[in-house]
């Protein structure tokens, strides 16, 4: 009987911190589609004028809530939504930033991404 309760006991120990690490999973994995960011700092990076650091925060703004709510959906709908919010933000971004400024942009976001687990 001792046997008994004890192999339950640790069984029901392994279960919970199995269930514990897929939360923990699930939450980091939704985090990793916020896309809040420092505007002014973005801003002094790319050197910004007063005009364009307002149409990169709009811009920016729609990217961010596109991103989350792609954290919501499934794997397969994740993924095409994240590469059709990418897409859109660059073309937005491109219509604003000039040649130079759009490399560092796209430099950034790369790098955000990667480190982030989204750039697959």
């Amino acid at each position: 009987m001792k046997k008994m309760i004890l192999t339950l006991v640790a069984m029901l120990s392994m279960t919970t911190a199995f269930a514990e690490g897929e939360n923990t999973n699930a939450v980091a994995n939704v985090e990793a589609y916020k896309m809040d960011i420092n505007i002014n700092k973005l801003s002094d990076a790319l050197k910004l004028a007063d005009e364009q650091k307002a149409a990169v925060e709009n811009i920016h703004h729609v990217f961010s809530t596109e991103m989350t709510y792609a954290a919501q959906y499934g794997n397969a709908d994740r993924e095409a939504m994240v590469k059709d919010a990418i897409n859109t933000d660059v073309k937005r971004m491109r219509r604003v930033l000039n040649a130079e400024q759009m490399k560092k942009y796209l430099m950034l976001l790369n790098i955000t991404l990667n480190n982030r687990g989204l750039n697959k």
